[in-house]
């Protein structure tokens, strides 16, 4: 559906809809999902709005998925998740793997480029949710958004609590035993260029569980997540990987 040169016929609209895993009652939706600000000299009949209001639904359910994902978060991290999750460089990149590049309508000025502008596919995928809500509302926009970002939820969720179990164990500790964590290396084994490390956290007398790590940093972080799942503030599944939401 973009207007690049060579291209002589869209496909229809409900071979656009299928392509892309929806099911719209209403196809005007969609194509003015569709329409880029530069296809149209009416602005009114182009995405502008529909992104606008795509944008906050998206956030909404984002929200929820990690609200009901992870329980024992701290609000900080859930709003750096969301804040990667819902960003412009992972919307486009969830738009171009749905293959919604495709179909965008575009102006002459912008189907000169090689690739569809990172801004324009993350607002089109917001106004393709925006278009979804309308037609079916929340619960299918839900379950759209959730099918094209549970991954994208999962891997920033699993990089934020990589980088964050000391921070979690430091605020219970501060918290409700009025102690600071320490950590303690136990062993060390290897080469000096490839050591790994053996570390357990101490709080007041009780030592925890140590854990390797191929640096002290991530041998830390292991013996924090070991302290908070002994502790009862993560669950003992956090041994392996986090439980997966339910659309």
């Amino acid at each position: 559906m973009n207007n690049v040169e060579g291209v002589h016929e869209y496909p229809s609209l409900e071979e656009i809809q299928k392509a892309l895993g929806v099911d719209l009652r209403d196809p005007s939706l969609l194509e003015l999902a569709l329409t880029h600000a530069s296809f149209s000299e009416d602005h009114s009949r182009s995405n502008e709005r529909l992104e606008f209001l795509g944008d906050a639904i998206l956030a909404a359910v984002i929200c929820e998925a990690l609200y009901r994902l992870y329980p024992n978060m701290l609000e900080g991290d859930l709003t750096r998740i969301k804040s990667a999750v819902v960003s412009r460089r992972t919307c486009a990149a969830v738009a171009r793997k749905m293959g919604l590049d495709k179909y965008v309508r575009l102006g002459k000025g912008i189907t000169c480029q090689s690739d569809v502008p990172r801004s324009v596919l993350s607002d089109a995928l917001e106004s393709l949710i925006a278009a979804v809500f309308l037609d079916g509302g929340y619960a299918a926009a839900r379950r759209f958004v959730l099918k094209h970002f549970r991954s994208v939820i999962e891997q920033a969720a699993s990089a934020q609590q990589d980088q964050n179990f000391k921070s979690l164990l430091q605020h219970y500790a501060q918290k409700y035993l009025s102690q600071q964590p320490h950590y303690v290396v136990l062993d060390e084994q290897g080469p000096d260029h490839a050591k790994s490390f053996l570390i357990a956290v101490r709080l007041g007398e009780r030592q925890f569980t140590p854990q390797w790590g191929r640096t002290k940093k991530e041998a830390e972080q292991k013996a924090a997540k070991e302290a908070l799942i002994a502790l009862g503030e993560l669950p003992p599944e956090y041994k392996e990987e986090t439980g997966s939401f339910q659309a």
